[in-house]
């Protein structure tokens, strides 16, 4: 039985989910969406014909509400080789037409950053929703006219961070919420594309607090300090693709210590420590002896055949779904990443970028 059959079991069974699932999706467990909505049909045309285009296409094919209807790219020849390739009916060398046409409800941005901005609003002109990759813009500027646009619109504008979706940070998100490791002091983070470290801080701190300070150095290996306050900052570094780095996030609190184990940027895996009986949090205040560690596996539901190198891509199945629960109950964003975390993030990768560029 596939996760999200389980989780859909659990309801008709009247079963207790806050108490069987620990990893329950936030838009389900806020009571804000059915379970049974990844069902609800979405017509997806795809803008861009590149490899995490097709990556998204795969994953979607295992959504129970999603057809892939359209592709757009701006060589016709590429549109057609991508539809013909994954069987998608109609394939346009304009974008306009694509996100003008009749045959699709939801476009998915998968073009190269600097194009984010033009092409989202070009979609949503036309009336369409959109979930644009990650980083959503170049800038905190371009975010905000870009969630602007979508306001006056009243279609959804979905931030494709997709890490936040997974069961692993959904569960880390919970255990932060039900003060399981008290206050959260540090976030560390590491990767390459910085918006994935850079993300974890509002998950371990929340959007609604505004940094005190924060120091940023190095270009094509760096780094950034965040400063909230006096006793909570993040530590974050951004090394080359071409070395052996750790890729975990570490939330630490004054109570225990959460770990995204690596991948920690589309994590399977999350560890736990909390000392026992409301013990002392630190090893060196407890006669040397670290707290247990709990340890709790997510493997993701599918799999098929994607040539890449970057792991777990079918993960992005958990955001897809997310999707079609939240714009089957009206809801124009997903409680996992939402405007405020997305706002919050990219003013965070414009401030580093401006220091590190």
């Amino acid at each position: 039985m596939l996760y999200l059959d389980i989780i859909t079991w659990i309801f008709a069974m009247d079963i207790n989910l806050q108490q069987f699932q620990p990893s329950t999706p936030l838009d389900i467990r806020l009571g804000l969406t059915d379970p049974a909505d990844v069902a609800f049909p979405l017509r997806w045309g795809i803008l861009g014909a590149g490899r995490i285009s097709t990556q998204w296409v795969k994953s979607l094919q295992a959504c129970d509400g999603a057809s892939v209807t359209a592709v757009a790219a701006r060589d016709i020849d590429r549109a057609n080789e991508f539809a013909q390739r994954l069987e998608i009916p109609s394939a346009y060398g304009n974008y306009t037409e694509m996100v003008t046409s009749d045959n699709v409800d939801i476009i998915y941005i998968g073009t190269i950053t600097k194009f984010h901005k033009e092409h989202t609003l070009l979609a949503i002109e036309a009336g369409k929703h959109v979930l644009c990759e990650k980083p959503l813009a170049e800038n905190i500027t371009d975010a905000k006219i870009m969630y602007d646009a979508v306001s006056e619109k009243n279609v959804m504008l979905q931030d494709g961070v997709w890490t936040r979706f997974f069961p692993a940070v959904e569960h880390a998100r919970r255990l932060i919420e039900e003060g399981k490791i008290g206050d959260v002091l540090i976030v560390q983070s590491d990767f390459f594309d910085p918006i994935y470290a850079i993300q974890a801080v509002p998950l371990g701190f929340g959007s609604d607090v505004k940094p005190t300070a924060i120091t940023a150095l190095g270009q094509k290996n760096g780094g950034a300090i965040i400063q909230y306050g006096e006793d909570r900052c993040a530590i974050l570094t951004f090394p080359s693709k071409n070395c052996e780095l750790p890729e975990v996030t570490e939330l630490i609190g004054t109570k225990g210590r959460i770990t995204l184990e690596r991948p920690a940027h589309c994590p399977t895996k999350i560890s736990v420590r909390i000392p026992p009986n409301d013990g002392v949090p630190s090893q060196y205040k407890g006669s040397n002896t670290p707290a247990p560690v709990q340890r709790f596996e997510y493997p993701i539901p599918i799999s098929s055949k994607m040539a890449t190198s970057s792991p777990n891509q079918h993960g992005f199945i958990y955001q897809a779904e997310a999707i079609h629960r939240c714009l089957a109950a009206g809801l124009h964003q997903c409680p996992q990443y939402n405007k405020e975390d997305s706002l919050h993030s990219m003013n965070l990768l414009t401030e580093i970028n401006a220091a590190r560029f």
